[in-house]
């Protein structure tokens, strides 16, 4: 078993990016996502890597794209307002199908807004990530170790299937620190006949390229990559059940919210009350199937996220009607108590008898 280590959240971001293989980091400055930045310059000096503090994050999702294209494994990281400047580059990269791993530690907004945690970039991930038809495999960790296998995880689901995956943790995962194994790195290569290594006329010329002017053959290029999404629907969805057998309601959160979530239905059960949770590991694609299969089973659900509420649509969307839906949220960095979320499921639970 691997030596367990007390590492920041974003630390172990980077150091499981190096892991997996990253040799390759793009980024800029920003608030709370700022240890990764600087744990990958100290770092991948010392594993022959390349870490460069580019000039804005739209110069670094562009670099992204370009050493993306040559089939390396490759990396950026940002924070809310940063990752809205990588939008464009997002898209860029999702329409010329190449493999990337991107981090969004999120922080308050819209605007500026606050360094505190949030989770009001869901929306933001999920649907619109940037502009046109696509999609991206986003996960969406609670604890530091997750963090590092997801983070893993996310390069060779990149690789599997040519296209950005993001984590998407926040400023309370990204700064707090817990113990985590780090395993030795047991990346093992695949075949990319798609990257421009130089192909000096031994195969014929590889285009890496999100342009298309005729307008079937774009239509094509979007089609086939839809079937991909369905594939990935299919195989990638992953959720964490807890006590949902009994639940008499039913939590749905993730990330650090879910850690608030968890002490709160534990506190519940200790009064005798019949709660369950819901992690969405994936949050997209968001497990859908489960949520409707536990409305079979429980009366009621409550959505608990650092937002005003956004996925919250996704689980309403899953349910279509079958069961009420409640929901308890902070914004603006602030984190909701384990307190507030059992007094939000006594009232809930009060009001349903």
């Amino acid at each position: 078993m691997a030596e367990r280590v007390l590492m920041k959240g974003n630390e172990a971001l980077a150091e499981a990016a190096i892991a997996a293989g990253c040799r390759l980091f793009f980024g800029y400055p920003i608030t709370p996502q700022n240890e990764v930045v600087a744990h990958m310059s100290k770092r991948m000096p010392q594993v022959d890597g390349i870490c460069l503090q580019a000039e804005s994050e739209v110069a670094a999702i562009n670099m992204v794209l370009g050493a993306a294209a040559t089939g390396k494994r490759v990396m950026t990281s940002s924070s809310s307002p940063g990752i809205s400047l990588k939008g464009e580059g997002i898209s860029y990269i999702a329409g010329s199908d190449v493999p990337c791993v991107i981090i969004n530690v999120q922080r308050g907004g819209p605007g500026l807004g606050g360094i505190q945690p949030s989770q009001a970039d869901y929306f933001q991930a999920t649907k619109a990530t940037g502009h046109g038809d696509f999609r991206i495999l986003v996960y969406a960790p609670s604890t530091i170790q997750e963090m590092v296998n997801y983070t893993i995880k996310a390069f060779d689901k990149a690789d599997e299937y040519r296209m950005p995956v993001m984590i998407l943790a926040d400023g309370m995962l990204g700064q707090m620190m817990e113990p985590v194994a780090l395993s030795p790195s047991t990346v093992t290569p695949i075949e990319k006949p798609w990257a421009l290594t130089g192909h000096k006329h031994k195969r014929p010329q590889n285009v890496v390229n999100s342009l298309f002017l005729q307008a079937a053959v774009l239509e094509e290029m979007v089609n086939e990559r839809y079937k991909k999404y369905e594939k990935i629907k299919e195989n990638e969805v992953e959720a964490e059940c807890i006590n949902t057998d009994d639940a008499e309601l039913t939590i749905v959160a993730y990330g650090a919210s879910a850690r608030v979530a968890t002490s709160a239905m534990n506190m519940a059960r200790e009064q005798g009350l019949k709660v369950g949770l819901i992690r969405p590991i994936t949050v997209w694609p968001f497990p859908s199937k489960i949520i409707r299969e536990q409305a079979d089973k429980t009366n009621r659900f409550l959505v608990v996220e650092m937002s005003m509420g956004q996925m919250i649509e996704d689980v309403r969307l899953s349910l279509e009607g079958a069961k009420p839906v409640d929901f308890y949220g902070r914004t603006g960095g602030i984190i909701p108590t384990p307190s507030e979320v059992f007094d939000k499921i006594k009232e809930i639970l009060g009001g349903a008898k």
